[in-house]
């Protein structure tokens, strides 16, 4: 089974997911639904996938930034970012407990806004609680990279698009992305946006 991802204008992509029950964790359903979505994820490729990007009003998210997706971005790039490679990861009824004052901004895309991509502030540090997919208690003070992936995917379990969030004159396809911004500074693009 294939799992289609949703695109924006899909009123499930915007409703408030609701959480999951322990039995249902346990559920073949859901497990069934994991894989799914990491299939999903990789066949994409992306980083991080939310059940409401397959149709699926509920609160679980799955993670993964594999190294293969790092080769072609430089070292200078990947220490602005603090971008690492991060183990797959399921979070199930998240919910960011704290988040620093600091923000950090850089291009964002999502599977479900197909060919695009904006600048997109989000806070530098957080801590997130969450259920793993047997169901147990999690909890991950993280930063960089990773937490923008988290911050993106609460998001989407709570009917928000990076869109939402993005700097406006920014938005771009990432056809253009390649051809004008590909590896400029955030602050040399902001600069040259003003």
């Amino acid at each position: 089974m294939r799992e289609t991802i949703v695109q924006a204008g899909d009123p499930v992509l915007r409703q408030r997911a609701r959480p999951l029950s322990p039995g249902e964790i346990h559920s073949a359903e859901i497990q069934n639904l994991i894989e799914h979505m990491r299939e999903a994820m990789r066949s994409a490729p992306g980083v991080g996938l939310a059940a409401p990007q397959v149709g699926q009003s509920l609160q679980l998210a799955v993670i993964e930034d594999r190294a293969e997706y790092h080769k072609d971005i430089s070292g200078d790039l990947m220490a602005e970012r603090q971008r690492k490679p991060v183990p797959f990861q399921v979070l199930i009824n998240p919910e960011i407990v704290s988040r620093s004052e600091e923000h950090k901004i850089f291009f964002e895309g999502c599977l479900s806004v197909a060919g695009f991509c904006a600048l997109v502030p989000r806070s530098a540090l957080l801590r997130v609680n969450y259920l793993d997919q047997h169901g147990l208690p999690q909890s991950l003070e993280i930063s960089g990279w990773h937490a923008r992936i988290i911050q993106h995917e609460v998001d989407h379990l709570q009917g928000t698009l990076y869109i939402d969030r993005m700097l406006s004159r920014s938005f771009t396809s990432l056809d253009n992305l390649a051809q004008y911004w590909n590896g400029e500074p955030v602050e040399r693009v902001l600069e040259r946006l003003k």
